[in-house]
């Protein structure tokens, strides 16, 4: 399984009209790459997690430090991701209640770990756990997309998130997770859904607003609609909705509105 980026240049012509199905495919290609990454550092995890308890101990922070090279190399070969890692459930860990074995991307381009103190009587940040990129992959069992959102946690970016569930012996151990700043996406996807001939825009599991073209539903804006969650598992030329039609994106959990 590969991790590096599909290239986002192939596809439509964008100077002629393109079709849902193109966009839906420019959404794909964009964030499947992204993906990969994101299922390697829940292998990762898994396997680590699953040596550690066969040894007869919980886990530690100590351990987790194992992740880092490969956070690292992610990092430096994957142009979209600003930030990834792995956030364990809480109290999975002996040492502490709460961790993010995260690293991302400086302003100067470096590779730096995340330092946030998560002492619950001292951070507002220290229960993470109703966040939608860690409460959608726990809760369904499937990736999900969380945001648009202001990621105060990392780095005050409007950002996307894609997360994963790991899991050890069917007990749930966090989520390995990947950060996309918004600006990022916008500029691989904007181009094909502006030359749709109507407006259109993309939507996550919870009906937020990803991406759009639509002066009635500006990103970060949500959509009310059916079981989102569904669509990416129904037809792929969609379902209708409201004089709508809801097209899934192969796969990945975004819905494109039409």
């Amino acid at each position: 399984m590969g991790s590096s980026p599909r290239p986002a240049g192939a596809g439509p012509d964008l100077f002629g009209e393109v079709t849902a199905a193109d966009v839906a495919a420019r959404v794909r290609d964009t964030l499947e790459g992204v993906f990969d990454a994101v299922r390697e550092i829940r292998d990762d995890a898994a396997a680590l997690l699953t040596s550690v308890t066969a040894a007869g101990r919980q886990p530690e922070t100590t351990d987790l430090a194992e992740l880092r090279p490969g956070l690292q190399n992610r990092l430096t070969r994957l142009g979209l991701v600003s930030g990834a890692g792995f956030v364990a459930a809480p109290k999975l860990l002996a040492d502490v209640p709460a961790w993010l074995e995260w690293w991302q991307i400086g302003s100067g381009g470096e590779v730096r770990p995340l330092l946030l103190d998560l002492d619950p009587e001292h951070s507002a940040y220290s229960d993470y756990t109703h966040w939608d990129w860690f409460a959608l992959a726990r809760d369904t069992g499937r990736r999900a997309v969380a945001g648009p959102y202001v990621d105060y946690l990392c780095s005050d970016e409007y950002s996307l998130t894609l997360s994963v569930p790991v899991t050890v012996d069917g007990r749930f151990m966090g989520v390995a997770a990947a950060d996309v700043y918004l600006s990022h996406f916008e500029a691989a996807v904007m181009p094909v859904m502006q030359r749709l001939p109507a407006p259109a825009f993309l939507v996550n599991a919870r009906g937020r607003v990803a991406a759009s073209t639509c002066a009635d539903y500006l990103t970060g804006a949500l959509y009310k609609g059916p079981d989102f969650a569904a669509v990416p598992d129904g037809p792929a030329d969609g379902v209708a909705h409201g004089g709508r039609r809801l097209r899934p994106c192969g796969g990945i959990p975004l819905i494109l509105v039409t």
